[in-house]
């Protein structure tokens, strides 16, 4: 069940759409296209660049239990993200997925993607606009706007940038319903005194926390044009040719 949920667009639209768009990336390059995963963890995302020439890089800092899969997959590249030992233009695409918010100089580690394309090449980016803290101690930044992308990625040397988020900012609030719900669960988030008096309206509004809002969200996110309170963005870029 657990697992299901994790799958559900209603319940885990942010990791699910970026599955989506990840896919979608990947279908679209050419086979033996060279490609580069920066902070892969668990290498979620092999089986999707089988036909290309795919290569990972990690600090490989975390505990397992701070990575999706459990374990880190098969990291080629050891190292900083700022200082990646590959030669110059060694790639025709660059993944890079929930990784910037963990980076202490991201601004850095952009002009290392530019280093690393060659000129034409794909970047392929996403971060979190506004994200709770995770992968502790290093987290160093809550997220990213679509104004930072267009700055530090064209002083980089990237043009043709494509900027979508995630979902709407109706989704967002389904997903905060859900997380207050979960994180109030009574006797096993909170002490037994407070949750004696707190279990009875808990119950009732899991039906609304977890179904009815989720529900709404998912069919109003269409109308949201602002998406000031998104998850996060979906970004592309190409490696500037001149």
């Amino acid at each position: 069940m657990k697992s299901l949920l994790k799958r559900s667009p209603l319940f885990a639209f942010n990791l699910v759409f970026r599955d989506r768009w990840v896919a979608a990336q990947a279908a679209t390059l050419p086979a033996g296209a060279r490609v580069l995963d920066i902070g892969a963890g668990s290498c979620p995302y092999r089986s999707l660049f089988a036909h290309c020439d795919y290569r990972t890089q990690d600090f490989t800092g975390l505990q397992d239990d701070q990575l999706r899969h459990g374990g880190y997959g098969r990291i080629d590249y050891v190292c900083d993200a700022a200082d990646i030992p590959a030669p110059a233009a060694s790639f025709d695409a660059l993944l890079c997925t929930e990784v910037l918010e963990h980076l202490v100089d991201p601004v850095r580690v952009v002009k290392e993607f530019a280093r690393l394309l060659r000129p034409g090449g794909r970047l392929m980016l996403t971060a979190p606009l506004g994200s709770g803290i995770h992968q502790e101690p290093h987290h160093y930044f809550g997220g990213f706007t679509p104004w930072w992308y267009r700055k530090f990625l064209t002083e980089a040397g990237f043009d043709d940038i494509r900027i979508e988020a995630n979902a709407g900012s109706f989704r967002f609030f389904s997903q905060e319903a859900i997380r207050f719900q979960r994180s109030t669960m009574p006797f096993r988030c909170l002490p037994v005194l407070p949750s004696l008096f707190w279990a009875p309206l808990w119950a009732l509004l899991l039906p609304v926390l977890c179904g009815l809002i989720p529900l709404a969200a998912a069919a109003l996110d269409r109308y949201d044009r602002e998406q000031r309170f998104t998850v996060g963005y979906d970004v592309t870029a190409r490696r500037r040719v001149a």
